[in-house]
């Protein structure tokens, strides 16, 4: 997969409310310039086998290209994107109407907010 044609992009959990209402936001920010990648759809699994490990499914990820920035470390490469985005997009959005892990109520958000301030990883990407 020739990531120079792909990035910047965002991976997130689609298969979470949560998650996926916060894909919806980049989205809109960014004005669909960037491009969003579920964990769970064939690129997101491609993605996941070539450039990120085994904690991929803990957080969010944001690629460059050069670097996977997961989680907190993901913000500030994410908002600078967002602003200097000049990408064409391409995201396919879901919404998700029935979540397994009970992800629509108070605890969940505080539980996920938690998640992205505690999960931390940068990835060097050398060539896949």
């Amino acid at each position: 997969m020739d990531l120079d044609k792909i990035t910047p992009l965002v991976i997130y959990d689609n298969q979470c409310y949560l998650c996926t209402k916060f894909a919806k936001v980049v989205n809109f920010l960014a004005r669909g310039k960037l491009l969003l990648v579920g964990h769970y759809t064939k690129i997101g699994e491609d993605l996941r086998t070539q450039i990120l490990d085994s904690s991929a499914l803990e957080m969010f990820w944001f690629v460059d290209g050069k670097t996977a920035y997961g989680g907190r470390a993901a913000l500030g490469p994410l908002i600078l994107a967002i602003i200097q985005s000049k990408g064409t997009g391409n995201s396919e959005l879901q919404d998700i109407d029935a979540c397994s892990m009970e992800c629509k109520n108070t605890k969940a958000v505080f539980v996920r907010s938690a998640s992205l301030l505690t999960h931390s990883k940068r990835l060097a990407i050398t060539s896949v």
